[in-house]
């Protein structure tokens, strides 16, 4: 498979790491150094695009790798608020789009766990729920995609929250996601549900980058041959 590696800071190295080591070529490399190589006529000589850069690009990112037919596989968060846009234009390219707020496998499986949680709390009153998420100094965004994708599937199923808020008192419907920037971690989310006499906590905690770059390969991998809006429920067959 020849891919097309859209941003190249630390993710995009390691992603070129598991890639070549699983007999991947990397055909592109483009990022803030040489933004003028991203074209269609250098997408086209790729099998798959995988972008991870900053959320005020992905957008643009994406409608170029739509315009020249090939997959994107994405791991930007922050862009949200053009969801539908990017959606439609893939649909409307008959394009193929991979997002995922994190590629850990883990934190996939992680996911699930929060929302059967979730569902054991739904008629429990006497505990409330809140987030944490901490990742490194360098993340622009807060809170992080993955904390939004497990607030939301919260606020799904626990009748008493309908809305999220980021680091301020919350009112009784709203769920508080705290969010902490800290050194070089690379990412731990924890669900507390406290009561007056005990509280129940989930955490995942991701040891490095290695497992959002093996997952963003396995993403790529799975685009091969297939069209339309992917996710990792697909991927791992959830």
């Amino acid at each position: 498979m020849n891919l097309a590696l859209i941003g190249y800071g630390k993710m995009g190295k390691e992603i070129e790491k598991i890639a070549v080591s699983r007999g991947h070529q990397i055909n592109l490399i483009t990022d803030v150094n040489n933004p003028n190589d991203l074209t269609v006529e250098n997408l086209r000589k790729c099998d798959v695009a995988i972008e991870f850069t900053i959320p005020r690009s992905a957008v643009n990112n994406y409608r170029i790798c739509f315009e020249a037919g090939i997959p994107v596989v994405s791991g930007t968060t922050g862009w949200l608020d053009k969801k539908e846009e990017v959606l439609k234009n893939c649909k409307d390219t008959n394009g193929t789009f991979f997002y995922a707020s994190n590629f850990s496998l883990g934190v996939n499986l992680f996911f699930e766990l929060n929302k059967k949680l979730a569902q054991l709390m739904a008629n429990r009153n006497e505990y409330e729920v809140e987030m944490t998420e901490v990742h490194h100094i360098h993340k622009l965004d807060a809170p992080s995609g993955t904390a939004i994708s497990l607030a939301e599937d919260i606020l799904e199923i626990l009748p008493g929250k309908t809305s999220w808020v980021n680091d301020k008192t919350p009112a009784e419907n709203e769920l508080n996601i705290k969010s902490v920037r800290q050194d070089e971690i690379p990412g731990i989310h924890t669900i507390k549900y406290e009561s007056e006499v005990d509280f129940i906590e989930i955490t995942h905690s991701s040891k490095s980058r290695k497992g959002l770059a093996f997952g963003a390969v396995l993403a790529a991998e799975y685009c091969i041959g297939r069209k339309g809006i992917l996710t990792m429920k697909d991927l791992l067959n959830i």
